[in-house]
């Protein structure tokens, strides 16, 4: 299968984007929602499945695609940008959040990377966007990504984005990493991934840290993050108004100030 050879660069530090340079007539598979820019003379085509050249069976063979991206919670549909111009073109995409994103060289992988269900972000065309399906139904249940992750399988560029700071671990056979579930970002597929329980009541209660650890054992190499979307958007819930309205910065009697409750009652809530 053919891929197109794409040059990039990564910008920016905490929220990062991407921008790939494309020759005349190569063309770049994005995520839903994640193009920032782009140079005149680009064309986007929304396509039906994953934008991948294996869809070499027609419309079943592009739903069959379709239907792996909806299986992994991502829409029907991609955007593929082409050049049609004469001259090299840019176009970019951002990160969804804080974090880094991560160019992964599927050729120098072994041509496949199994990673969690929302962190595509783009790639060169010819790449492919499937499912993995875990082998064990305790991976499925306790892993915290769901038992559904993405494949992606090809020997072009693929950028995948993490939260917060990314450490690559290249495992030796035998070697094994005891993870906070959420923290899994991606890993080969010669990578064995379980599931573990803590081991204690107590620590799993009061520990804060879920009931279960996910088990990492090589060889292979595993990318993880320090921020899970799912651990901010807690935190962010966490520390909203749960019942509507705004809350005062500043003190906590901020509610009771001019512009508080006080203000409310006394500056002229007419009824």
């Amino acid at each position: 299968m053919a891929m197109d050879v794409v040059d990039f660069e990564v910008k920016g530090s905490e929220m990062q984007f991407v921008e790939v340079e494309l020759d005349p007539g190569e063309a770049a598979v994005g995520e839903a929602g994640s193009l920032m820019f782009m140079d005149a003379g680009i064309q986007m085509d929304t396509v039906f499945g994953d934008g991948s050249q294996n869809q070499s069976g027609g419309f079943f063979g592009k739903l069959l695609g379709a239907g792996k991206r909806l299986v992994t919670g991502e829409s029907l549909f991609t955007t593929v940008y082409t050049n049609q111009g004469n001259s090299k073109l840019r176009v970019a995409f951002a990160a969804p959040y804080p974090g880094k994103i991560l160019p992964m060289d599927l050729a120098k992988l072994g041509g496949t990377l199994i990673c969690q269900k929302d962190a595509f972000l783009c790639a060169a065309r010819g790449v492919s966007l499937g499912i993995y399906f875990q082998q064990k139904l305790s991976v499925g249940f306790f892993g915290g990504e769901g038992f559904i992750m993405q494949k992606l399988e090809g020997n072009g560029l693929a950028f995948v984005h993490a939260g917060g700071t990314v450490v690559r671990r290249d495992l030796q056979a035998g070697q094994t990493l005891m993870i906070d579930t959420g923290c899994v970002v991606a890993f080969t597929p010669n990578v064995n991934f379980e599931i573990q329980y803590v081991g204690k009541i107590k620590t799993a209660l009061f520990g804060g840290e879920g009931l279960f650890f996910a088990k990492i054992t090589g060889p292979g190499t595993v990318w993880l993050q320090s921020l899970p979307f799912s651990r901010l958007a807690s935190r962010v819930f966490a520390a909203a108004p749960q019942r509507g309205g705004s809350r005062e910065e500043g003190s906590v009697l901020g509610g009771f100030g001019a512009g508080g409750l006080l203000g409310g009652v006394l500056g002229g809530d007419d009824e």
